[in-house]
């Protein structure tokens, strides 16, 4: 009887069990009123709103963040006690009023959320996977307009759910994330200008040893452009093109565009990625690092660089507390845009921003595709590093739409989907539902759509020559020009007749049919026949590679001096063909990136300790 201490028999009981209770008139038994937070609107926006603990003290995201501001300050009154333990107010006695807490106004629309979480919830059944995160934000100001995360918790009862349900796993977790970071590598060398619009990259056959390590392209592409690493996804390019770039340039443009530091959201848990100082960089690490390991970033972070891209290069700090009002309502503070510097230049921004529009265009995240607007964006797919080694793959894609005048820039990570592995496959489709129902509420993209699009009429494009080229650079110089080509694409054999024929007029993405030597001869009208292949063909601006395949199927062996691009051939073109003939090739970059003869750039190789593939 003496004891201060008590039991407690139950929690939460309704009006009816607390009155009938008190109706059984049990000695001892006490009830005693408390205060608790209800959350109206159940598991929506969960692990951002967060939770508070039975004394009302935050214990996750914004509960926990804005405990200050939301907790007010509890009043006091001097009482006094007489010793029967009753308490009576203290004539004269100090009172201190409460201070009633502040209101908190988000960034985010709760009926745009409550899609985003239906999309990401049906996508988790379909794919399976053990998380899986969506976080959208305005690329102009860094406003995080929705944050969704599987599997979710019920803020009323979270200590039911584990630490697994209730983790916000698109701030607080580091992961590798594949090719997604491709965009640093491209950045890098557009901004320090050692990346040519037109200037060639050799990838060759899909497979390069780079220091000892191979590295695989699922899509074999030979010689590319800047443009057709990123929208094939090329492990091999992105690799060559950071090389290209140098060291410092690439772990600048890293840092500028926020990796490795904390993007200094207001939500508790935030981690900081990890991006290695330079000093601490082995041989393998800048390949490594330019198709997505390596490295370490959240979700968060990715979609902060991307947005640093849709706006023209500025790198925004995000936020999703938009306001802090009383209880009255009035505001006493309000967010505004805060950019943290400036990643790379606007017109480095111009200039990639199409490369990534041709990743959804005819890429590897056509799944990302929507009607009638167009999207920028990058796949990607890495292995996951369990410690131990490689196993497991993550899934994911960023973009952002309208791509020419960017609402909503939007990022997909899916952790060991069940039903595929590549993040055209898996991720896409999940960006491209939350997008299409997210355009008809926003109100200029609406008003965008409602107007009537002319259909415009396709530029003509001048066939040119490519009788007597390699069926792979013939490809690729029509390609160029926005023009396709059927037949072997990869042949190494060089073409003899080409329809339509030179000279003619074609619309843009018009098919050019090409026969090579070993193909049966066509008569097809218009076609336009190589001459007899009996003197020495212009090699010149053709990797060595190119030219010594090339003029083995002529029956010459040819012997070549250095190594990268052809500059200087011997005998002369048009010469009588020879036995032999000599090459003098060179690494450096051509004088002219308009030259009529692609250009192929080489890098010196490094090892690689990322996965071979893995990470289109």
């Amino acid at each position: 009887r003496a004891s201060r201490r008590y039991v407690v028999l139950a929690r939460g009981l309704s009006e009816a069990q607390a009155e009938r209770i008190d109706s059984l008139r049990v000695p001892g038994v006490l009830r005693a009123a408390l205060t608790e937070r209800r959350y109206t609107y159940g598991t929506a926006l969960a692990h951002v709103v967060g939770h508070v603990g039975r004394g009302g003290a935050g214990l996750a995201g914004l509960e926990l963040q804005y405990d200050t501001f939301l907790s007010g300050t509890p009043g006091r009154r001097a009482v006094q006690r007489d010793r029967r333990g009753v308490t009576r107010a203290l004539v004269g006695g100090r009172t201190v009023e409460p201070a009633h807490g502040q209101s908190l106004v988000l960034t985010v629309d709760l009926i745009r959320q409550t899609m985003m979480e239906e999309e990401l919830a049906a996508a988790a059944t379909e794919n399976g996977g053990r998380w899986a995160t969506a976080i959208a934000m305005d690329p102009r100001t860094g406003a995080v307009l929705g944050m969704a995360v599987v599997p979710t918790y019920d803020p009323n009862r979270a200590g039911a759910f584990d630490e697994h349900h209730r983790r916000n796993h698109g701030v607080s977790d580091q992961i590798e994330p594949g090719s997604t970071f491709k965009l640093v590598a491209a950045a890098a060398a557009v901004e320090a200008g050692v990346v040519g619009e037109r200037q060639w990259i050799e990838t060759g056959s899909g497979v390069a040893t780079l220091g000892g390590r191979t590295m695989r392209d699922d899509h074999p592409g030979g010689s590319m452009t800047l443009a057709d690493i990123v929208a094939q996804s090329s492990n091999i390019g992105a690799a060559k093109v950071a090389m290209l770039a140098g060291r410092q340039p690439f772990y600048t443009m890293a840092r500028g565009l926020g990796f490795g530091q904390p993007t200094l959201i207001d939500l508790p848990g935030e981690a900081s990625g990890r991006l290695k100082r330079i000093s601490d960089w082995r041989r393998s690490t800048l390949p490594s690092m330019a198709i997505g390991y390596e490295v370490s970033v959240t979700p968060l972070q990715m979609l902060t660089a991307y947005c640093a891209l849709a706006n023209g290069g500025l790198l925004v700090r995000p936020f999703v507390v938009a306001e802090r009002r009383d209880v009255q309502g009035r505001t006493l503070w309000q967010a505004a845009q805060d950019s943290v510097r400036r990643a790379f230049s606007p017109a480095t921004a111009r200039r990639l921003v199409p490369y990534f529009e041709r990743v959804v265009s005819d890429g590897t995240g056509t799944q990302a595709r929507l009607t009638g607007l167009p999207v920028a964006g990058k796949t990607g797919t890495a292995r996951k590093n369990d410690g131990d080694g490689y196993s497991g793959y993550r899934s994911s894609f960023v973009g952002f739409f309208p791509a020419d005048d960017p609402q909503v820039a939007l990022v997909i990570v899916v952790d060991e989907p069940r039903s595929g592995i590549y993040g055209g496959e898996i991720a896409a489709p999940v960006f491209q539902r939350i997008a299409s129902r997210w355009a008809a509420t926003l109100p200029r993209v609406t008003e965008r759509l409602a107007q009537p699009t002319p259909f415009p009429a396709a530029a003509a494009v001048t066939v040119p020559r490519v009788a007597g080229l390699p069926a792979s650079v013939a490809a690729q110089r029509l390609r160029a020009l926005g023009l396709s080509t059927d037949g072997a694409r990869t042949s190494a054999q060089p073409v003899v007749s080409q329809t339509p024929a030179v000279g003619a007029h074609a619309a843009r993405g018009a098919t050019v049919h090409l026969v090579t030597a070993g193909a049966a001869p066509t008569t097809a009208s218009g076609a336009t026949t190589a001459p007899a292949a009996r003197t020495m063909p212009d090699v010149r601006g053709l990797s060595a590679r190119q030219a010594r395949t090339w003029l083995a199927t002529l029956g010459v062996e040819a012997r070549v001096r250095g190594g990268g691009v052809v500059r200087r051939q011997s005998p002369d073109v048009g010469a009588p063909l020879p036995r032999v003939a000599r090459l003098s090739a060179t690494t450096a970059a051509p004088a002219a990136e308009a030259s009529a003869s692609p250009a192929t750039v080489t890098a010196t190789a490094a090892r690689a300790s990322a996965p071979a593939g893995g990470t289109r």
